[in-house]
């Protein structure tokens, strides 16, 4: 069966996780993290891909990002993806592949779902019980996006910058997001969708893409028709990242 090509809109913005093979990690150091973070930076003004939201772990990646077109978040990835595994295998003496194939992906829009967006990539370290909160954790754009330090790399979303006109609320705000406890449902929501490629959309976005004939959504269990599952469809270095 073809796989599934990925479902991209220009403009609209992606939930991106790329894990490394059988679950080994993709940073060792310091210098990896920065390494990365630098050629990501770079990667996304040549692909005008506008980053909002990142976090990386030991074995994974988290992106929040906006493409301006169907093919600039695979060229990203891909791009970064070779750039990397050169230097971590030149930088700690193996070969071979590092990445886990393709990258995942999901469509998101909508204030509750892109700003739950920044909350669950953010949030990652502290699930995993690194951090107590995700202000404790360097590797990640929550302290950017907090207000804390700024950043060169990132570029607010504008559900971001519509919580508040004034920057400090904006802030204030951002991190009223962070109070409480997740709702599980929407991880596993997130997670699902990432997973299938499929969009967490408002309604009227829903509305916008139906035309497309893509699935928006995991479908019941069962088997899936076979023109269905064949259909193409649309597709201070740490000062200055602010780490």
């Amino acid at each position: 069966m073809p796989r599934q090509r990925r479902f991209v809109v220009p403009e609209i913005a992606l939930h991106v996780r790329q894990r490394g093979n059988d679950g080994q990690a993709c940073f060792h150091t310091e210098g990896d993290r920065l390494v990365y973070l630098a050629n990501l930076r770079e990667l996304c003004a040549k692909t005008r891909c506008a980053l909002h939201a990142y976090c990386l772990m030991t074995n994974h990646v988290h992106l929040l990002l906006t493409p301006p077109d169907a093919a600039s978040c695979s060229s990203l990835m891909r791009d970064l993806g070779q750039r990397y595994v050169q230097y971590f295998n030149r930088r700690h003496g193996r070969s071979g592949t590092l990445w886990e194939g393709r990258y995942r992906s999901c469509l998101v829009d909508s204030s509750r779902y892109v700003l739950g967006c920044y909350r669950y990539i953010e949030m990652n370290p502290v699930r995993a019980g690194m951090v107590p909160t995700p202000s404790d954790y360097r590797w990640s754009s929550h302290h950017a996006n907090a207000g804390c330090m700024p950043s060169s790399m990132l570029v607010p979303h504008a559900e971001y910058a519509g919580l508040a006109l004034d920057e400090s609320a904006r802030f204030g705000a951002y991190l009223g997001l962070f109070v409480g406890a997740e709702d599980a449902s929407f991880l596993a929501a997130i997670r699902d969708a990432t997973d299938g490629g499929y969009a967490l959309l408002g309604e009227a976005m829903k509305a916008r893409l139906a035309e497309s004939g893509r699935r928006l959504e995991r479908g019941k269990p069962g088997r899936r028709p076979a023109s269905a599952e064949d259909e193409p469809t649309m597709d201070g270095l740490s000062l200055e990242l602010g780490l």
